[in-house]
């Protein structure tokens, strides 16, 4: 929670991902400073998953931050942060991983919300909300490396005018062949739901999904930490029968 940051005032967390290295899961969050009234990127740590113990403040900038969304690729750890006040999409590699960031530069240039990268057959796909404040577009790009060129879907927007399904809700699952990808469902206030669709088709001339029938899949449970919603997942398989997900919740509307 907020209370467990100790090297900042924090008027909240949010936005959690994860990966496990060399035994320890790491978790890298938005930290909302309530002095600067600016996201910054904090960090937690643990062996088992379950007991966290907070560690620092890893990414700051002279713009808001949240969204980590953090990945590995040939060795190196990689961060690709919310940076709409940007203007642009920006890049980040760990050196030394997990407590320092260096910006490796832009991805794309436009101002968009919680950009979602992930990889499948040997190209890098990206989902990007191009309405930050609507959370209505959702638009896809494509490159064959992880530094670009980057392409837009001549689908995108896969998404237009649909506050329900468009604004990414964390990781994209690739697994078994399928293609899992997550959702806020803003309708009736930003941070309401989660809800989950298949990408059945996906190539760089054809864009299908379905929704699936169990949504939303996650949501607000009407008292304590996740009172009015929830709005993000991170999920990581264990093994065939076991995964371990970090999740967000809000207990409050302002």
């Amino acid at each position: 929670t907020r209370d467990s940051v100790t090297d900042v005032d924090a008027k909240f967390v949010a936005d959690p991902f994860m990966l496990k290295t060399d035994g320890v899961w790491n978790m890298f969050f938005e930290v909302m400073n309530r002095q600067s009234k600016k996201g910054e990127i904090g960090l937690a740590t643990s062996k088992d998953g379950i007991n966290w113990t907070y560690q620092q403040i890893v990414l700051r900038e002279a713009f808001h931050l949240s969204y980590p969304c953090v990945f590995q690729w040939q060795d190196e750890y990689y961060m690709i942060p919310e940076t709409y006040q940007a203007n642009s999409v920006r890049l980040y590699r760990a050196n030394p991983f997990p407590t320092r960031w260096s910006f490796v530069g832009p991805l794309l240039q436009t101002r968009c919300a919680d950009p979602t990268i992930f990889r499948f057959q040997e190209k890098w796909w990206m989902f990007i909300c191009a309405t930050p404040f609507q959370h209505d577009s959702l638009r896809l790009y494509f490159a064959d490396s992880l530094t670009g060129p980057w392409s837009e879907h001549p689908s995108s927007p896969v998404i237009e005018g649909d506050k329900q399904n468009a604004r990414p809700a964390g990781r994209v699952l690739v697994s078994g062949g399928k293609i899992i990808r997550f959702a806020q469902d803003c309708v009736n206030y930003y941070g309401n739901h989660v809800r989950a669709f298949e990408i059945s088709e996906l190539t760089t001339t054809s864009y299908t999904e379905h929704e699936f029938a169990a949504n939303p899949i996650l949501t607000a449970s009407g008292k304590g930490w996740n009172e009015s919603g929830m709005h993000h997942v991170d999920a990581h398989q264990l093994n065939p029968n076991e995964w371990l997900a970090c999740v967000d919740g809000i207990n409050s509307v302002e």
